[in-house]
């Protein structure tokens, strides 16, 4: 029950995860990792983010995480069987929370979704939603909005001017609602809700995720108990620029981070299943 909740995301993105995660469960330690050397996964073939996200992801369980979340929907999009096969420990992902919440939000049944490049042609948010034939999704991919933000661009004319451009064909569908499908996109809410108006609801995966670690942990009994040791919080990147992940953790989030540590990355073992991770005594 001491054990950290492993969180992983491509990049800085995954962080508001982690504070949504944080806001509920405060007495919750948490491992966080950032696959910033990578970054970002949108572009690259779906084959190649699940080699890197079960690298992470392997290396998570190793640590002795009690529960993994990945914060990154492109790289949920490519693991999202094999993760619940693989181990052991309870995995909690971006989609599905998304979804079922977009799924009873919704008042005339056009759903938009944007997304990256991957995420959307994964096509795995159109399987979820076909359990329900009546909602229409739209989809389009934004593929520069990872890179605005990971740069620390979040408002002004380029970043209205590249928001106009992805969201006017899914405006002109009529869509009522809005899922904001990367971790990456809740940085540009401001942008976003701009051209899409304050009649379409957005749907990001944060809050959503978040209730989900929570009922999970809870479901379970894993959930830390009150008067153990002081939780504990580490981050770590494998990029070798630790500066600028801290720098815009602090400014786009208000998150302190005192250290970045370095994570490697390396040769996986697939295929396989990993054993239980052995989690500090209970």
């Amino acid at each position: 029950m001491y054990a950290p909740i492993g969180v992983f995301d491509s990049g800085v993105g995954g962080l508001t995860v982690a504070r949504a995660i944080r806001d509920q469960l405060p007495g919750e330690s948490m491992i966080y990792v950032g696959d910033t050397a990578r970054t970002p996964y949108g572009p690259r073939p779906i084959a190649e983010v699940r080699r890197f996200a079960l690298e992470i992801l392997d290396d998570l369980v190793a640590q002795g995480v009690k529960m993994l979340v990945i914060a990154c929907n492109t790289a949920s999009a490519a693991v999202l069987r094999d993760a619940y096969e693989r181990y052991d420990v309870p995995v909690v992902e971006v989609i599905g929370p998304t979804v079922r919440s977009a799924v009873s939000i919704t008042r005339n049944g056009r759903v938009g979704l944007i997304g990256t490049a991957g995420t959307i042609q994964s096509r795995v948010y159109d399987d979820l939603f076909r359990v329900r034939p009546e909602i229409e999704l739209s989809t389009q991919a934004c593929p520069r909005f990872v890179e605005l933000v990971e740069a620390g661009e979040t408002s002004g004319p380029e970043v209205l001017a590249v928001a106009e451009e992805y969201l006017a064909p899914l405006v002109a569908r009529d869509i009522d609602t809005l899922v904001l499908g990367c971790t990456h996109y809740p940085f540009l809410r401001g942008a976003i809700r701009q051209v899409v108006g304050p009649e379409v609801a957005l749907v990001s995966s944060d809050i959503e995720t978040a209730n989900q670690v929570y009922q999970t942990l809870t479901d379970r009994g894993l959930l830390r108990p009150a008067g153990g040791p002081e939780p504990v919080l580490r981050y770590e990147a494998t990029g070798d620029d630790a500066t600028a992940f801290v720098d815009l953790a602090r400014r786009m989030l208000g998150i302190g981070i005192d250290a970045v540590d370095h994570a490697p990355t390396g040769a996986i073992r697939l295929p396989g299943r990993l054993p239980a991770s052995k989690t500090p005594a209970e």
